[in-house]
């Protein structure tokens, strides 16, 4: 016991030199998930003055938050939480166009508000628009645990830092990948097991584009890895599942991976015993 009470005393002691907080956890989660309840609600308020009030509550919520942040923030917390706010409008518009496309695209969709309540990939999308408008804003460390609570729910990894641009479309979702310096344009549909990631993953290059850049109209299906900050997919092009990329495609590509078919006889069937699924 001695030997546990010395180490608590110690870690104690080394906390308290650190004389820095971190945002909670627990919060910004909370703080995620209600302005995203607030912007698309469920049960409206019955009163235009209660969902004002919900809203000053959450620009509360997002300053308390950066205030934990101050010793490493530009700026002070509540004008960086009112820049927000007021950026809200921008965000808003941009997970409407996004809802749309989901809704215009995939058939198994029978309304917006299906869209809105039950697609991983909508949340995804949604949670990435909030994170990157703090990033945008130089807010440290808030965006990550955000796009990371997106991560846990949905299995889709957005970094808040890649560039989307409008009516984006992630299908199913499980296992997309989005690193920082990816840059997306307009109308771009993803499907799952997609990677858009660097080729060269070194500390050195982190103020360098490391991931690629994928221009509009541009629909990636599952389990495709494009990878480099140099590699390009030109606009209205169409990579088929399981491709792997590094090097960059004209616009209107069509680009796939060819399966090889081989006829087997009864003789090859022990071959084939050991699989595993």
């Amino acid at each position: 016991m001695k030997k546990l009470d010395s180490f608590i005393d110690e870690l104690f002691d080394k906390h308290q030199s650190v004389n820095e907080y971190l945002p909670d956890i627990k919060e910004t989660q909370n703080f995620t998930d209600k302005l995203i309840q607030l912007l698309f609600p469920n049960n409206p308020c019955d009163k235009k003055e209660q969902y004002r009030m919900r809203f000053s509550e959450s620009r509360l919520m997002l300053e308390k938050l950066i205030i934990s942040l101050e010793n490493r923030l530009e700026g002070d917390p509540g004008d960086q939480a009112q820049l927000f706010f007021e950026k809200l409008p921008e965000v808003y518009s941009l997970l409407v166009r996004d809802a749309d496309a989901i809704y215009r695209f995939d058939p198994a969709v029978a309304n917006l508000q299906e869209v809105i309540c039950a697609y991983p990939g909508f949340f995804a999308i949604a949670v990435y628009r909030i994170a990157n408008r703090l990033f945008r804003q130089g807010v440290p460390l808030l965006p990550r645990i955000m796009s990371e609570h997106a991560h846990a729910k949905t299995g889709i990894d957005i970094h808040p830092g890649a560039t989307i641009g409008k009516s984006f479309f992630i299908d199913h979702g499980t296992g997309v990948v989005i690193g920082e310096t990816t840059r997306i344009g307009d109308n771009v549909k993803i499907y799952q097991g997609v990677t858009l990631g660097a080729m060269i993953v070194k500390k050195s290059m982190a103020s360098k584009k490391r991931h690629p850049t994928i221009q509009d109209g541009v629909i990636i299906y599952a389990g495709s890895t494009v990878l480099g900050g140099e590699t390009v997919i030109g606009h209205d092009s169409v990579i088929g599942g399981n491709v792997w990329l590094t090097e960059s495609v004209p616009a209107h590509s069509v680009v796939y991976h060819t399966s090889t078919v081989r006829i087997r006889n009864s003789k090859d069937r022990d071959e084939y015993v050991d699989f595993s699924i």
